[in-house]
């Protein structure tokens, strides 16, 4: 699986440690984000990640900003982006179920480093339910 991972300066701790869990798990990663917390704009990452996503060139995207919402924002405004953002694996496993979420948003200033890589872990190996789903999902583009 191919993986594109994108953040700002908020977020370099946490992509190195999903960074490292994907890789213990072989999947390919396209990395987008600062590795530094010097202020950096959360669009120049996040645009990138969606481009990835949205292209073919990675299965998934993972974006990570303080509080998740600017950078989930960025990616959104790519008509091939349903990006969700989450805060439990909880809703992680409901934005790929119900959803068909296709990049997870990680607040980096409202959760812990162990739950991003958890909610990673639940996002990639939950499937969409399609059926009654799918009907909504394919009514989320604008055309």
């Amino acid at each position: 699986m191919k993986i594109s991972i994108g953040n700002d300066h908020a977020g370099p701790d946490y992509k190195k440690a999903i960074v490292v869990f994907l890789q213990a798990k072989r999947y390919e990663i396209f990395n987008h984000g600062t590795d530094t917390f010097d202020s950096v704009d959360y669009p120049d990452f996040g645009h990138l990640v969606a481009m990835d996503v949205e292209t073919g060139k990675a299965d998934f995207g993972i974006v990570i900003c303080g509080s998740g919402n600017g950078i989930n924002m960025t990616v959104n405004k790519h008509q091939g982006i349903r990006s969700a953002l989450c805060w439990t694996k909880e809703i992680a496993a409901l934005a790929r179920q119900h959803n068909d979420a296709n990049i997870i948003s990680i607040p980096a200033r409202f959760t812990s480093i162990q739950q991003a890589v958890e909610m990673v872990d639940t996002f990639l190996n939950t499937a969409f339910e399609g059926g009654r789903h799918a009907t909504r999902v394919n009514k989320i583009a604008c055309k």
